[in-house]
């Protein structure tokens, strides 16, 4: 029990009160030796006996009524179930309107039923109670209890993506500084990608989940090769529940250029032949299901005219591919890439002589060319390539060199650096022969080649990728994102803040030309809808945690209620006074019969 007026009950000191005026009034009647009063004495001793009691119960009675009145002056509350007022209470409301909130679930979003819920909580609070929300970008956001419904207007999913582990958290650093007691409200779909653990001291109560619909999503997208010069292809993989196939479209600049079927988990090869030279901001396109915002994802590609391609010792292989190559348009002859054993002024790849005794003259013309690449010691084995550039499962090489010096490393063999580039120069590890490698004997030899033609030099076309809100650094030679209507401007750092809406933003240089391209996409586990498990949020937020459905929801956020007895104690007071004037009035009464 509590009392709201505790210093009242100060007043309870005057339920002595009584007491000492029925001690104070007790008095010894005299006694008579006289024969001729017996019979007064017995009359006396039966009025006594009544007046006794009487006095006893108007004591009893005047003392509960002061105590009563006392108490219910204080104000008294106790626990109760039915109905009443909770405690002032401290509330986080954790809202997930991240894009998985945007899924249509038994004919409506989720993000309804989320507000919905949200809208129960602030309806059961109090002017004493204090309230917090926060939602997908991690900010909690004080609210007051009257302003709770207007800050739900409008909420609607955001293209961040929210982690309930670190959202909760948050919730309870911001409650800990709170001396009211404090409930955190977890409102989401439940999504077990986004499940955290969350070691908290408050109670957390969490909206028993829907299951999620079936889903088909574009999980990655990955193009090859960096120029399409004129074309390239491109490899898409789809995430989801979904069982059946769905039909995947490629756009460029809004028209449709190739397309083809694949399940979530499985990938399809999309091929396009050409493309305009320039910078394109392209997408990969889903029919639309129950959750829309993953159905498309965005690409930025760069056409380029085929290269024009010289080669010196490079090797019979590799002169039969560049046949093929330029008979198909890939690349036609020219000197703007030189591909052989010796460096050239401007793009090249680089690939050691066949003559051992000729790789020191070689390493001086690197070194006179400012590469900071070098051919080392010949190595003898058996070693797998790899590659996140070039189709290269199941190649190995036997004889390679081994290169020092710094670069970006396209492919390795083993362990070790197998294709390096920097600048405008590849260096490849070995001879494009079968003494050398089995790759040539491969039919991905000349598409392997295509590519490596690509990435010398020039050609190159960087893209960052970036999710909503997120801040990227972008190479050096970017000076400004072109954000439609407002361009935003590099900071000295290379540091930009990623636009909050997905799709394609350019990046001009100094002189004002594109240099790169920043392509903003959904992170791709919102396509992956699966609902986390009791024993999954148990394990994250503790197995104290409460779960509770949309309806009740407002119950559950406060402290426990509680009812105030001030109104039955004024009763009980009201009974006592009507009990004691009877007693009192049927005493004086009956004084004035028998007087």
């Amino acid at each position: 029990m509590e009392f709201l007026q505790p210093i009242a009950l100060l007043a309870l000191a005057g339920a002595a009160v009584p007491a000492l005026l029925h001690l104070l009034q007790r008095r010894t009647p005299p006694t008579l030796v006289f024969p001729a009063v017996r019979y007064l004495v017995e009359a006396e001793e039966r009025h006594s006996r009544r007046l006794r009691l009487r006095n006893l119960l108007l004591l009893v009675l005047r003392t509960l009524l002061i105590a009563t009145l006392a108490l219910a002056a204080a104000r008294p509350v106790v626990p109760s179930p039915f109905g009443g007022t909770h405690a002032p209470s401290a509330v986080v409301v954790v809202l997930d309107n991240s894009p998985s909130s945007g899924a249509v679930v038994s004919g409506r979003p989720v993000l309804q039923r989320l507000v919905q819920a949200a809208r129960n909580v602030g309806a059961h609070a109090g002017a004493g109670d204090r309230l917090w929300l926060v939602m997908a970008d991690g900010i909690p956001r004080p609210v007051a209890p009257g302003e709770w419904s207007a800050a739900l207007d409008g909420v609607a999913p955001m293209t961040q993506r929210l982690d309930l582990g670190a959202a909760v958290r948050s919730a309870g650093a911001v409650l800990d500084e709170e001396p009211l007691p404090g409930t955190i409200v977890v409102l989401s779909d439940l999504q077990a990608t986004a499940l955290g653990r969350a070691s908290v001291r408050t109670p957390i109560v969490v909206l028993d989940p829907e299951p999620g619909p079936v889903n088909r999503g574009v999980q990655a997208v990955h193009m090859e090769p960096d120029v399409w010069s004129p074309g390239g292809e491109v490899t898409v993989r789809l995430g989801g529940s979904s069982q059946d196939p769905g039909e995947v479209v490629f756009e460029l600049e809004g028209q449709p250029l190739a397309r083809g079927l694949a399940t979530p988990g499985d990938a399809v090869l999309l091929t396009v032949d050409r493309i305009p030279a320039g910078w394109h901001a392209g997408r990969i396109v889903l029919p639309p299901d129950e959750f829309r915002a993953d159905d498309v994802r965005y690409l930025a590609l760069r056409g380029a005219p085929p290269p024009a391609v010289a080669s010196s010792g490079a090797g019979p292989f590799v002169e039969a591919a560049l046949t093929v190559l330029a008979s198909t348009g890939r690349v036609q002859q020219g000197a703007d890439v030189l591909i052989g054993d010796r460096p050239a002024a401007g793009d090249a790849v680089v690939l050691p002589p066949s003559d051992p005794a000729a790789v020191g003259a070689l390493n001086r013309v690197l070194a006179a060319r400012g590469l900071p690449v070098r051919f080392g010691e010949l190595l003898e084995g058996e070693w797998p390539l790899a590659s996140s550039v070039f189709t290269l499962a199941g190649v190995s090489v036997a004889r390679r060199y081994r290169l020092q010096g710094d670069g970006t490393v396209l492919a390795t063999a083993g362990r070790d650096p197998w294709i390096v580039r920097s600048g405008r120069t590849v260096v490849v590890a070995s001879r494009l022969e079968e003494a050398w490698t089995d790759l040539p004997l491969q039919p991905s030899f000349v598409p392997f080649l295509d590519a490596l033609l690509s990435r010398s030099g020039a050609g190159e076309a960087w893209r960052v990728d970036g999710e909503p809100g997120a801040e990227v650094r972008l190479p050096g030679s970017a000076q400004r994102l072109l954000v439609p209507g407002d361009p935003v401007a590099v900071g000295a750092d290379q540091a930009v803040p990623t636009p909050a809406v997905p799709g394609v933003y350019f990046v001009a240089g100094p002189a004002g030309d594109t240099v790169g391209a920043l392509v903003v996409n959904l992170d791709p586990r919102e396509s992956d809808l699966r609902v986390a498990s009791r024993e999954a949020i148990d394990a994250a937020f503790g197995s104290s945690t409460a779960f509770s459905d949309a309806a009740h929801v407002g119950d559950h956020a406060y402290a426990a209620r509680r009812a105030e007895l001030t109104t039955p104690l004024l009763v009980i007071t009201l009974v006592l006074a009507a009990l004691e004037l009877g007693v009192a009035s049927l005493g004086g009464a009956r004084r004035a019969r028998e007087a």
